[in-house]
């Protein structure tokens, strides 16, 4: 197999794939279901790698072979709220937020009465997993495009779920549970100093929309603009008031 870069947050694995690929695989997989928090030698899933350098199992398998290790339980499960634990899975296996209460009650109903690994298979195994990840493609961060079926208030869920990339999910409480279940917006908040994602407020991102123009002839014109962090949120929101689609959000290079 070889490795395919689609883009800086995506990674998919391919036919004759050299063990600098598969290396890559493992540290993005890693990095993405335990939220940044690294494991050590100690606590890497030896076994499991060895199966999916071997070709015994897909990149699907080894992120739920991750999901399913007593560090991802010990981490996520055993300390969390249930709440939280389920908006980390969101975040960890589907590479967004829960978007409302519906979502939410749905895994609580299948964590309390099916138990730990049927919730997390339900992300693993579901229509959206497969169609955005395949079998084959790390799960990556999507809170900077639009998502079929996904309302628009998940861009900001997501980055409230997304503090940079020193940032860990190491909090136990949930960030969302307010919000979602009373069906409000969520807004951007910058993070406090020391946090590990202060440095994101002096960031700029590049925003792509398209927005109908509905005059004598119907049509569609895509716009780009640039915005500071601070005013991402409000930005974000005045889109959604007037019926723009955001096809993408990129941070902009220093």
């Amino acid at each position: 197999m070889s490795l395919w870069i689609q883009d800086t947050d995506t990674l998919e694995l391919r036919p004759n794939a050299t063990e600098d690929d598969l290396q890559a695989i493992i540290r993005a997989a890693y990095k993405q279901v335990f939220g940044n928090v690294q494991p050590t030698e100690s606590q890497r899933l030896t076994s499991a790698e060895s199966y999916f350098r071997n070709g015994d199992l897909s990149v699907k398998g080894f992120v739920r072979a991750i999901a399913m290790s007593e560090r991802y339980r010990s981490l996520f499960f055993e300390t969390s709220s249930p709440y939280r634990f389920i908006e980390l899975n969101f975040k960890h296996l589907l590479g967004r937020a829960p978007v409302d209460q519906a979502e939410i009650s749905e895994h609580v109903q299948i964590y309390a009465t099916q138990g730990y690994e049927a919730e997390i298979n339900s992300y693993l195994d579901s229509q959206e997993y497969d169609s955005t990840f395949g079998e084959n493609v790390v799960p990556y961060c999507r809170g900077n495009q639009t998502i079929p079926g996904i309302k628009n208030v998940g861009f900001n869920r997501t980055f409230s779920l997304y503090r940079g990339g020193a940032a860990s999910d190491s909090s136990k409480a949930a960030n969302l549970i307010s919000d979602v279940a009373s069906n409000l917006g969520t807004k951007i908040v910058s993070p406090a100093k020391g946090s590990g994602a202060y440095s994101n407020t002096g960031k700029r991102f590049r925003v792509t929309i398209t927005k109908a123009n509905y005059g004598s002839r119907v049509t569609q014109s895509n716009t780009t603009f640039e915005v500071g962090f601070a005013q991402l949120s409000k930005k974000i929101q005045n889109i959604q008031k007037t019926g723009g689609k955001i096809l993408a959000i990129t941070e902009v290079a220093n």
